[in-house]
């Protein structure tokens, strides 16, 4: 059997944003390879989360670990994008370079200051865009401009910029929120197969609880700043589901 080592670890996180609290004394623990989707109704705090595991905010209270040591340690950019690589609903992607730069840019943590820069103007690496590219079936778009693409293919690249940075742990912030089902369908499938084939852990926030049932073995619900319930998806209930998104009753 392999090793399922607990590579995240939350310890009674707390975060306010101007005295509106988003996460209250919040506390999990996330193994190596686990497909997580975060789910609950909107301001629950799953971007809010998000955010906290990929340092760009911290928190107020609590301790986040990473494989037992602080994230808050993890201080150097090229070590931090080895472990952690995110994907959003804006793609992220700068639509007048060609699809191949922005492909690439998942090679910045591995490069000096020099290689980036001479790779604006001759690409560096091509075999490992276009490789990157043919896994998520975009290698004939190598030198399209990204902004021509479709919202689809743009998560592709998206996608395929992934690969090239390769992290030990993918963050998805509703990664198919601004896609049509079909589309939606396709880049989860595409993203947790991904995860699968290079065993890597998944996180991921999503609005649908049918897409997180379907593509993500475990489910972790946030209601109010707080956990609601964390069960494996073939164990959810409908009656979990009416309760996590039953509004307040006005009094």
């Amino acid at each position: 059997m392999p090793s399922r080592q607990e590579v995240i670890s939350f310890n009674r996180i707390s975060k306010t944003f101007e005295r509106k609290i988003a996460l209250s004394s919040l506390s999990f623990r996330i193994r190596k390879g686990e497909h997580i989707a975060l789910i609950g109704p909107s301001g629950a705090g799953k971007t809010t989360l998000l955010n906290l595991m990929a340092s760009i905010i911290s928190p107020d209270e609590g301790a986040i670990l990473l494989d037992g040591e602080p994230l808050s340690s993890l201080s150097n950019q090229k070590k931090r994008a080895k472990k952690i690589g995110i994907i959003r609903q804006q793609f992220d992607l700068v639509g007048q370079l060609p699809v191949i730069h922005n492909v690439l840019v998942g090679k910045l943590a591995d490069w000096g200051l020099l290689k980036s820069l001479l790779s604006l103007a001759i690409p560096q690496d091509r075999q490992t865009a276009i490789e990157a590219l043919e896994r998520v079936g975009l290698s004939e778009k190598l030198y399209d401009h990204t902004s021509t693409l479709s919202g689809g293919e743009q998560q592709r690249v998206a996608l395929a910029r992934l690969l090239v940075q390769n992290p030990e742990i993918i963050l998805a912030d509703e990664p198919v929120a601004s896609l049509d089902p079909a589309r939606a369908e396709d880049v989860l499938d595409l993203l947790t197969k991904i995860a699968n084939e290079e065993k890597q852990t998944l996180i991921a926030s999503l609005h649908s609880v049918e897409y997180a049932r379907k593509y993500f073995t475990r489910l972790i619900a946030l209601k109010d700043g707080g956990l609601f319930f964390d069960v494996p998806s073939d164990r959810l209930t409908d009656s979990q589901i009416t309760a996590l998104y039953q509004l307040k009753e006005q009094g």
